[in-house]
């Protein structure tokens, strides 16, 4: 259970890495996230592979997942977007406010009842957003990029878990990572028409930057979260990752010494969001007690 947890942790940390990885590789975030893309599906491809990891599905399902995938692709364009319009700690604040629209989402695309305390707990998120784009003119179009790029990343998970229903995690991951690697690919000419790069090869200190984001910060990852998966509740894992812009935040303070730069409105937005979020880590420690609770006694009755 230990070692769950450790790996647990170490996924996180490594995804709350990505954003200095993003502000460190300087393509732009449309070439960034093709080449990501490229280096993390060839990767899982050969490791499912080896691994005999990989099922067959059907074509209607690979166009489904594909789909997906270039949502995916487009949430990370737009928060690497975000970080380079602005920096590392707006990008992740903006990420945060993924709550609020997976409460909006989820209900209308799997039908189910809406949670009204988690959609007010993520407009208190929202607010502390605005707190810090109505005082940090700055980085209101770093702001502006990292919402879309939190709409994005509350889709493709809703999605995600109705593909685990039949389909094991290797081979969603490996086509999603490829669908969207092909989609972006579609796209790149326009991409590039719109948003010109003086560099369209990296050199090799980006190249070396591009592999650890997908092998380590992708595919390792990928690799740390399942395993402790096999030992550690769904919940656990989900309440564990809200821990990822706080990580994230922290290393941009480290390593990039953002906190300098940064008004007192963020600081103020911030608390805001992290109130809301401890809030959040409440509730669900409170109902995850309670299904625990009614598990435990029904055992006890069934041994009665």
């Amino acid at each position: 259970m230990r070692k769950a947890f450790i790996q647990l942790h170490i996924a996180v940390f490594l995804a709350g890495f990505t954003g200095i990885l993003g502000r460190l590789i300087t393509l732009n975030e449309g070439l960034l996230v093709w080449y990501r893309l490229l280096i993390t599906s060839a990767s899982m491809w050969l490791l499912f592979s080896l691994t005999e990891k990989l099922q067959r599905i059907s074509f209607r399902d690979i166009l489904k997942i594909s789909g997906v995938g270039f949502i995916a692709a487009m949430h990370w364009v737009t928060f690497y977007g975000a970080i380079k319009y602005s920096n590392v700690s707006i990008a992740l604040v903006c990420f945060s406010s993924v709550s609020f629209f997976t409460a909006i989402f989820e209900p209308l695309i799997l039908r189910k009842k809406l949670n009204w305390i988690e959609l007010l707990l993520g407009l208190i998120t929202l607010s502390g957003i605005y707190i810090i784009f109505h005082f940090d003119t700055q980085y209101k179009t770093g702001i502006a990029i990292g919402i879309v790029s939190a709409i994005l990343a509350a889709l493709f998970p809703i999605y995600n878990r109705e593909f685990l229903k039949s389909i094991n995690v290797e081979t969603m991951l490996t086509w999603q990572q490829t669908g969207g690697f092909i989609t972006l690919s579609l796209l790149m000419p326009l991409y590039l028409y719109q948003f010109p790069s003086k560099n369209f090869l990296p050199g090799w200190e980006n190249l070396g930057w591009l592999f650890v984001l997908a092998w380590i910060c992708s595919v390792w990852a990928f690799h740390l979260s399942a395993s402790a998966l096999k030992r550690l509740s769904a919940f656990t894992v989900s309440l564990t990752y809200n821990l990822e812009p706080v990580y994230g935040i922290l290393l941009a303070f480290m390593v990039y010494k953002e906190n300098k730069y940064l008004s007192n409105e963020f600081y103020l937005g911030f608390v805001v969001i992290a109130i809301a979020l401890l809030i959040h880590l409440f509730l669900l420690l409170k109902v995850e007690r309670k299904l625990t609770a009614n598990a435990t006694e029904g055992i006890s009755q069934e041994d009665n």
